[in-house]
């Protein structure tokens, strides 16, 4: 697999990043304050700072269902145990990013760098105007108040990740009494794994009492083949339980052959042809803990690959979100 961009990757590609701020409409207020705070320092590589307009032209209200926020620091603080630190990423660099390739709605996905602390998406989401949804950090201590808080500030679920550098898998014990409060709120399950635990986990999401999602194709290995035992496992949970999503995000982590990503086109299109009515499109901007940082331009430009008819194309990016988040007419 394809190494992860480390720490001396990270300082070069910060160095590259600040000097395009403008162009993601970066603040030099939140620059100076991220410099200044040491325990803070990046140590991931921030977002191609000169994303490209893309060729292809989505449809209105396209939305970018897997995107996160990071940052003001001084605003929004990283929680103290926390598995990498990223650059600052705010809101006004995530609204130009979005203003350049065509995205018109957003489900912003708060990282694990926040712990349960949600709100950088919830400050985001009240500004949208309806245009942002959110889906949260929560675990058992949380009440039900306060769960019904988060559900009226705009979130429709909650992550749970079985990545080892991200904390490993959830107590499964705990996970499934989350599930059954969370469910009156009519929310589902973000589920960030690798397609190669469903062989365990696929009993007990079937047997979930709401929906979930299942994060950047199940991580699978573009050069496995659409063979690969994980990938057929996956396709065949979501062609037979209607409570399975998957999002189209993340070719960056399935490829092996680096951009333009047409290594990782044929798992997505075998995707969207199983289920065109329960697959996400997203950009997963800014790109954490990548192997190969995408230009967010490109990953626009390989929608039409994904689906290539244009009546699959407004399921894929505008009906499907609109349906599972609960976007407002």
């Amino acid at each position: 697999m394809a190494r992860l961009i480390d720490r001396r990757d990270a300082l070069a590609r910060l160095s590259h990043f600040t000097g395009g701020l403008s162009a993601l409409a970066f603040t030099n207020q939140t620059i100076r304050a991220q410099a200044q705070s040491p325990e803070f320092a990046p140590t991931i590589p921030g977002p191609d700072p000169a994303p490209r307009a893309p060729t292809f032209r989505a449809s209105p209200l396209t939305c970018d269902t897997h995107c996160h926020i990071f940052g003001p620091v001084a605003q929004y603080p990283y929680a103290a145990t926390r598995p990498y630190t990223p650059p600052e990423a705010p809101l006004p660099a995530f609204k130009a990013l979005h203003a350049r390739i065509g995205v018109e709605r957003a489900v912003i996905v708060n990282a694990t760098t926040y712990g349960r602390d949600n709100r950088v998406i919830l400050d985001a989401i009240a500004q949208s105007n309806g245009r942002y949804r959110g889906i949260g950090n929560v675990d058992e201590r949380m009440t039900d108040r306060e769960l019904e808080a988060l559900a009226a500030g705009g979130l429709d679920g909650c992550r749970f990740t079985f990545i080892s550098r991200l904390g490993g898998r959830p107590d499964m014990d705990a996970f499934d009494r989350l599930v059954l409060r969370i469910a009156p709120l009519g929310w589902h399950v973000d589920l960030y794994l690798e397609a190669a635990l469903l062989d365990e986990l696929v009993p007990r999401l079937e047997a979930l009492p709401v929906p979930y999602v299942i994060d950047h194709m199940g991580l699978v290995d573009a050069s496995a083949g659409l063979e690969q035992p994980g990938f057929k496992k996956l396709l065949a949970l979501l062609a037979r339980d209607e409570k399975c999503w998957v999002k189209i995000t993340g070719p960056e982590r399935v490829s092996r052959t680096g951009p333009p990503f047409h290594d990782a086109v044929p798992f997505a299109r075998k995707l969207v042809a199983t289920a065109p009515r329960r697959v996400l499109w997203g950009t997963d901007w800014p790109h954490p803990n990548v192997p190969f940082m995408p230009n967010d331009g490109d990953l626009m430009d390989l929608v039409p690959m994904y689906a290539p008819d244009e009546h699959t194309r407004r399921l894929l990016l505008v009906e499907n979100p609109a349906r599972l988040f609960r976007f407002r007419s």
